[in-house]
């Protein structure tokens, strides 16, 4: 492994983000106060199993190993294109895993989704109501201090910008469905690595008492220190942002990012990819196998179907007819234009 690699790919845990070079020193960053890493699954943290499945079973090619940490060394965003069921989101947990960086904070995009969506939700109207309670109170004894960071929660890029001691690992899903704008709405916050919360920096002009706020961060219910409204991340995220190559990006978008183009599987790493999920004899798994490649040449596939072939097919015992008949069925092409005639 080269000195400036901390990223290996081979799944198991292990400290070496902490031998990670300085970064750039136009990408340092000093927010503070500095924030302990969070728990992973490892240490305790609730993470569901399915995520933890998906982190221990990826299988990384070299290309990936290598611009992942391009990504790290560098703290540019890791912008992974390839098509459906290429391991993409799976890349973020692998990588949260074996460098113990904590659970993967998921900002999953729509069509609708902002820049605000992925920062902090703020309920006014929840405020207003508490205000009207305290009022009523008021009259008959001491107010509950209701305060404006009660009512709001930092999102997963906001949770993601925090001061924390080693890098979160942010998964941005999908940001080619996102509308027009958001990706130069994005490219700014990171290229900066922080972000103003402007309802605390009202709170914090006008008392002295609102120059600090205890505020909720995404997937926790323990809250962090906000100063005069202002998070600036002190380790930049490692973010993954994963697209299907659907639409074109800005180029300023582009070039701040450090991009991974991953391909379909060919039979070796189909094969890896199902001993790992599975651990199926590869002569089990071969008839399918050979079946989905044949199939891929015509339309779209992804890799989870041919898992879920072999994983029924083992399951029921099916004979050779049978899982045919069974394979049809489970791996029909993901495109509506394709040829759904016979495997």
């Amino acid at each position: 492994m080269q000195h400036w690699s901390v990223y290996t790919g081979d799944s198991e845990p292990h400290d070496g983000i902490d031998r990670l070079p300085a970064p750039p020193p136009w990408r340092a960053f000093d927010g503070e106060p500095v924030l302990p890493p969070p728990r992973d699954a490892d240490d305790g943290a609730a993470v569901s199993p399915d995520r933890v499945h998906r982190a221990r079973t990826y299988v990384a090619t070299p290309d990936s190993v290598q611009l992942v940490n391009a990504a790290l060394v560098l703290r540019r965003p890791l912008l992974v294109t390839g098509p459906p069921g290429t391991g993409k989101s799976s890349l973020a947990y692998a990588v949260a895993r074996e460098l113990r960086l904590g659970p993967v904070l998921r900002w999953n995009i729509t069509s609708r989704t902002t820049l605000a969506d992925g920062l902090y939700q703020y309920d006014p109207l929840s405020r207003l109501y508490a205000a009207r309670q305290e009022a009523l109170r008021a009259a008959t004894g001491p107010a509950s201090g209701s305060e404006v960071e009660d009512h709001l929660r930092l999102g997963p890029l906001g949770t993601a910008l925090l001061p924390y001691r080693r890098p979160r690992v942010l998964l941005v899903d999908e940001i080619d469905k996102s509308d027009l704008d958001l990706p130069n709405d994005l490219l700014n916050v990171l290229e900066e690595g922080q972000y103003e919360i402007p309802e605390l920096l009202r709170a914090a002009r006008r008392s002295p008492a609102g120059a600090t706020a205890e505020v909720l961060a995404d997937g926790s219910d323990t809250p962090v220190t906000v100063t005069r409204g202002r998070v600036r991340c002190r380790a930049f995220p490692f973010v993954v942002l994963t697209s299907n190559g659907e639409r074109e990006f800005p180029p300023a978008f582009l070039r701040r990012c450090v991009r991974l183009q991953l391909l379909r599987p060919d039979r070796d790493r189909l094969t890896e990819i199902v001993r790992a999920h599975l651990g199926t004899p590869a002569a089990e798994a071969e008839p399918l196998i050979d079946r989905f490649l044949d199939r891929a040449k015509d339309g779209e596939l992804a890799t989870d179907q041919l898992l879920n072939a072999i994983y029924l097919t083992g399951v029921a015992g099916l004979d050779a007819d049978s899982r045919d008949a069974m394979a049809r069925q489970l791996m029909p092409y993901l495109s509506a234009t394709a040829d759904h005639d016979g495997l």
